[in-house]
């Protein structure tokens, strides 16, 4: 699934793609829309209410034969609007946040975003005939973790464990963990090694990422 870059971003491309594209397929799946009564219950019982109805909310969408564009306008708010967009994104960069410009803090995370939202929105077309099994929900230092298993027709069942936090009273998803691996714990280390390579220049970085922001699909 990884798009044409020029020799110098082959390293990046699959942090680029693979990753954002993997979150997509768990994001699909799960939705990211919930109640604010959910905010009145205790952590663990909030998160898990909480991914059980984005489920059902998400799938609402996803599991029927409206037209691309019509989910595509259904998803990018949810995304926007549910999704700890820049809390994952500043994790991403780590140490490389505090050394940022102002300036190139915002050009991360807008190009950030564009990239997470083109990369789900891309993709809702492969996804139907969707199904989840919430399972239980945790508590963790850093918020809830809820594990689900979701399964797509002609795919294994994937165990995916989400990562639950509270943002001025409201859940909002800030990880996933599949295999064992962290999303935005993989794409940080992604990013410290490219940057790396690229003299710590932080505008190398922003420059795949805009590359990447404007290819067709994020992939």
């Amino acid at each position: 699934m990884a798009g044409h870059f020029p020799h110098s971003l082959s390293r990046i491309t699959p942090m680029l793609t693979r990753r954002p594209l993997f979150f997509a397929a768990a994001l699909l799946s799960l939705g990211v829309f919930c109640q604010p009564a959910l905010a009145q219950q205790g952590p663990e019982v909030t998160a898990r209410a909480f991914v059980q109805e984005t489920a059902r909310q998400l799938l609402s969408v996803i599991n029927t034969n409206s037209s691309l564009p019509e989910k595509q306008k259904l998803i990018r708010p949810m995304i926007d609007a549910r999704v700890d967009v820049d809390g994952i994104a500043r994790f991403c960069l780590g140490r490389f946040w505090r050394t940022a410009s102002p300036d190139q803090q915002g050009d991360f995370l807008k190009l950030f975003h564009a990239v997470l939202v083109k990369s789900v929105s891309g993709k809702i077309g492969d996804y139907n005939g969707v199904t989840i099994d919430v399972g239980k929900a945790q508590m963790r230092d850093e918020g809830v973790i809820v594990t689900t298993t979701i399964t797509r027709p002609n795919n294994a069942p994937a165990q995916v464990d989400w990562l639950v936090v509270t943002q001025a009273g409201q859940p909002r998803l800030a990880d996933m963990i599949a295999a064992g691996t962290s999303l935005r714990l993989t794409t940080r280390k992604d990013y410290e090694s490219y940057l790396n390579r690229n003299s710590n220049d932080v505008s190398a970085l922003l420059a795949a990422l805009h590359k990447q922001a404007d290819t067709d699909g994020g992939a």
